[in-house]
């Protein structure tokens, strides 16, 4: 390791009073020099990993981070020459943990890179441990979706949270509000599932004492109720159509009257949305206006369904336990698992949890088997349960499969990059 710069050995100095963790490395993945803020936070007993390799002290990895299946924000700095930010699951005290990463180049006076500097926040809307609430995961089709979701939270960019039905639409809108400056306000939850056109307006905008048959009081409105805070229009692809029209006038202008009212209410909220129904498509269809879309699609993110996310299984399995039984959940054995990780998961998380929920009342012995399971769960194609178990045994599925890579990996219920890491795993060539 050479002599720091005389520049860096001035930034070290700068870096000691900066709130955020800090670190300064050289070009070849050494610690240089770690703030205060960092010793507190990531130090193992406060005390800097100096002279360590970043790899080796964050992911316990022995090789750099793109050599090992992540994003390196150090290769893309040196590329750039600008600020590169990324989310990463590192190793701290604390077990593992998601932070934002951003990794700063320092230059010297002919343009070269000389050294780093990383700064890392926390996320805490999100854990990568198993715990009783929020969100939980670590797989890349999770952190992908987290990341978006880091970057839309400070800000008052519509966001639309677009996936099937049981990815947790209605977590990551909470997520989004807590990681925003409106955090200590409200967040309203509308189900637009519920919200016919008789009731459009009454709930979403309130009424007045007397507007209609049985209005014995005045009633506030969700909308009026969100002010200060977040909207979250839950399955907003169900709203009539009749009724998107005044929804895009609540939007656009913040102001509604409410039912029986000649006064105007102005509301301010941040707007969240989420829909399985495919919007771009119900637009083409008419279905759909096609303002309305533009106005709440500001900032989209895709919820990745179970199967793409398959590493995770574990660790919601776990978490979900947690929150169905507290301190009393059953373990799952590993035959029950292996069963889990064969199935496709359509309802998704939501379907896992009302698997768990069943399970636990069968599991006396405090141990959840195959047997606990649902029917449909364990009657898998005897070609599916033999890629699970013997990766080797997918030559026998593929010489009976004429589809694409996608295709393949719709059937057996994992995602594409699982698919292509096992496919990998077991020599096999890959699929086109």
């Amino acid at each position: 390791m050479s002599e720091p710069h005389p520049s860096v050995l001035a930034l070290v100095s700068f870096l000691e009073h900066d709130v955020l963790p800090a670190i300064v490395l050289d070009t070849d993945y050494n610690i240089l020099a770690a703030n205060a803020a960092y010793r507190r936070q990531f130090g193992q007993d406060q005390q800097a990993p100096l002279g360590q390799k970043c790899h080796k002290v964050s992911h316990h990895y022995h090789v750099p981070c793109d050599q090992a299946g992540e994003d390196c924000p150090m290769r893309k700095a040196w590329s750039s020459k600008v600020p590169e930010r990324v989310l990463h699951v590192h190793h701290t005290p604390r077990g593992p943990e998601h932070v934002d990463v951003e990794l700063r180049p320092i230059l010297d006076e002919q343009g070269r890179v000389i050294a780093f500097v990383e700064r890392l926040t926390r996320i805490v809307i999100a854990s990568a441990q198993p715990q009783e609430q929020g969100l939980v995961g670590q797989a890349p089709a999770f952190k992908a979706a987290l990341a978006s979701l880091q970057r839309a939270a400070p800000a008052d960019i519509p966001v639309l949270l677009q996936g099937e039905s049981g990815t947790g639409k209605e977590l990551f809108a909470r997520a989004l509000h807590m990681g925003s400056p409106r955090a200590d306000g409200p967040l309203v939850v509308v189900d637009c599932t519920s919200l016919t056109e008789a009731l459009f307006e009454s709930e979403l905008f309130g009424y007045e004492k007397g507007a209609f048959t049985g209005a014995h009081q005045r009633k506030t409105g969700l909308a009026e109720a969100a002010h200060g805070g977040t909207l979250f229009l839950d399955e907003i692809g169900e709203v009539p159509l009749a009724m998107q029209v005044k929804l895009l006038r609540l939007i656009e202008t913040g102001s509604f009257r409410p039912v029986g009212s000649l006064r105007t209410v102005h509301s301010d909220f941040r707007l969240v949305s989420a829909t399985h129904k495919p919007l771009r498509q119900m637009v083409a269809d008419g279905t759909f206006r096609e303002d309305l879309y533009y106005r709440i699609s500001g900032f989209p993110i895709r919820m990745p369904a179970l199967r793409e996310r398959s590493e995770d299984l574990p660790l919601l399995i776990q978490s979900l336990l947690k929150r169905i039984a507290g301190p009393s959940a059953p373990t799952l054995g590993d035959a029950a698992l292996d069963q889990l990780r064969m199935y496709p998961f359509p309802g998704n998380i939501r379907e896992l949890r009302n698997i768990l929920e069943r399970a636990r009342l069968f599991a006396d012995e405090g141990v959840i088997e195959p047997e606990h399971l649902p029917e449909d769960v364990v009657s898998l194609p005897a070609e599916v349960r033999a890629y699970a178990s013997r990766p080797a045994d997918l030559i026998q599925v593929l010489s009976h499969f004429k589809g694409s890579r996608s295709e393949l990996a719709k059937q057996l219920g994992i995602s594409e990059r699982t698919l292509y890491r096992r496919l990998k795993a077991a020599g096999i060539a890959d699929v086109h």
